[in-house]
C-alpha cells in the first residue's frame, strides 16, 4: 500500500491486481484501480497455473502498463510470462524470500529447487526484467545460480514498517511473556519454540509463552488446530489465536522470538517488535541476520535447536535492563534502516531506472 501511494503521489495511474477477500473497499477507497484475479497461491495445477498467466496476460494486454511490480513466488513466475507474452516495457520482480523448498533436505526437494531455479531463469530473461532483494544472501543465490546478472539486481532490506504508528512501547509489568507471531507452520520454528517452553518450564524458570497467529490449511507443513489446543490445554504455551491488533501483542509482550528455519527475505514481525522497543530473538539465516545484531537488538540462536533457544530465553528473562538496552537499539535500528520512507524511496527509484531505459 505504501508504494502504490506514492507511486500515485508521484503522478502514476495505480492498478491494483489481486485475489481479493475482504479487502476490495480499502483499496478503491485510495484511488486505485482494483482488476480482481483469479490466481491462488496453494493452487498446485498446472492447467490453473495456464489459466492465470492468460489472465494476466489479458489484463496486461487492456491496460497496457508502463512498469508493472510483482511480489511473491506466483506472481513472478505467472506475471513475468505474462508480462513477456504482451510486452510490457519493464518488469520489477520482488523476491520476498526464498521458502521453504530452499532449505528442505532430500532428493525430492532438490528436483523441485531445480525446477523452481529453471522457471526463475525463464522469468528473469527479459532484459528489461529485474529483482528486488530483501537479503543479501538470496540476491547472491540468483546470481550465481546465473538466474540474473548482478546489474539486474536491486537490494531493498525489508518491506517498509510505519515507525509511527510502530511506535516505543514500554515494557509489560509482571511475568515476562514471551511471544512467537506468525503462520503457524512448522518452518517457522514452532516446534523449537514449544520445546523450549518445555525445558524453561522443567527448569523452573517462570515466564509466560504464546503463539500469535492460525494455521494456514494450503501449506502441507501447517500445524493441526488439535496439536494447538493440545499444546494449550497442556499448559505448556498459551495459543492467542490469529490477532490483527498486532500493536497490542507487542504492548503485552516483553520478548518476541522467530525460530524459522526457511527462507525469510527479511521478517516483517521482527522489524515491526523492533520497532517497538522489544529484544527479538531468531536463528542464525539469512533474513533474520538483517535485523538481528546479536548481543545488541537481540540474540541469533542455530536452527532447529530448542536448548540454545531456551537458553537465550533464559538470559533474557532474568536481565530486564539488558532487556531494556536491547529494545532501545532496536527501535534506532528499525527506524534508521527499515522505514517505511527508505523503502518507498528506494523501490521508487527502481521505477524511474527502469522507465528511463
Amino acid at each position: 500500500m505504501s508504494i502504490a501511494r506514492a507511486a500515485r503521489d508521484a503522478g502514476f495511474e495505480v492498478l491494483i491486481a489481486t485475489r481479493v477477500d475482504k479487502h476490495k473497499e480499502r483499496i478503491e477507497n485510495e484511488g486505485f484501480k482494483l482488476i480482481q484475479i483469479n490466481l491462488n497461491r496453494k493452487s498446485r495445477n498446472i492447467l490453473k497455473g495456464i489459466l492465470s498467466v492468460l489472465e494476466i496476460a489479458r489484463i496486461y494486454h487492456k491496460e497496457k502498463p508502463d512498469v508493472v511490480h510483482h511480489v511473491s513466488v506466483k506472481p513472478v513466475l505467472y506475471g513475468s510470462l505474462a508480462a513477456w507474452i504482451t510486452g510490457i516495457p519493464a518488469v520489477v520482480n520482488a523476491v520476498a524470500g526464498l521458502g521453504s523448498i530452499f532449505a528442505t533436505p532430500g532428493k525430492k526437494a532438490a528436483i523441485l529447487r531445480n525446477f523452481i531455479i529453471f522457471s526463475y531463469r525463464l522469468a528473469f530473461s527479459p532484459k528489461n526484467t529485474v529483482g528486488i532483494f530483501q537479503n543479501p544472501e538470496d540476491l547472491s543465490l540468483f546470481v550465481s545460480a546465473k538466474i540474473l546478472k548482478k546489474e539486474q539486481t536491486f537490494l531493498i532490506r525489508g518491506s517498509g514498517v510505519n515507525t509511527t504508528f510502530f511506535r516505543y512501547l514500554p515494557e509489560p509489568k509482571g511475568i515476562p511473556v514471551l511471544v512467537l507471531a506468525a503462520r503457524l507452520i512448522w518452518d517457522k520454528g514452532v516446534g523449537s519454540f514449544v520445546e523450549a517452553a518445555r525445558i524453561l518450564k522443567n527448569s523452573g524458570v517462570v515466564c509466560r509463552m504464546a503463539l500469535a497467529g492460525r494455521p494456514d490449511p494450503g501449506n502441507p507443513k501447517s500445524i493441526p488446530e488439535e496439536t494447538l489446543r493440545s499444546w494449550a490445554s497442556e499448559g505448556i504455551i498459551e495459543w492467542w489465536g490469529y490477532r490483527e491488533d498486532i500493536l497490542e501483542v507487542f504492548a503485552q509482550s516483553n520478548i518476541v522470538v522467530l525460530p524459522t528455519t526457511y527462507g525469510e527475505g527479511v521478517p516483517r514481525v521482527l522489524i515491526e517488535a523492533a520497532s517497538c522497543g522489544r529484544p527479538i530473538v531468531a536463528t542464525d539465516v539469512p533474513g533474520c541476520r538483517e535485523i538481528v545484531v546479536n548481543n545488541k537488538n537481540g540474540l541469533l540462536i542455530p536452527r532447529d535447536d530448542p536448548k540454545a533457544l531456551a537458553d537465550a530465553l533464559r538470559g533474557l528473562i532474568g536481565d530486564p535492563l539488558l532487556r531494556s538496552k536491547m529494545g532501545i537499539s532496536g527501535r534506532e535500528i528499525a527506524k534508521a534502516e527499515f522505514s517505511e520512507e527508505i523503502f518507498v524511496k528506494d523501490t521508487m527509484n527502481v521505477y524511474k531506472k527502469m522507465l528511463k531505459k
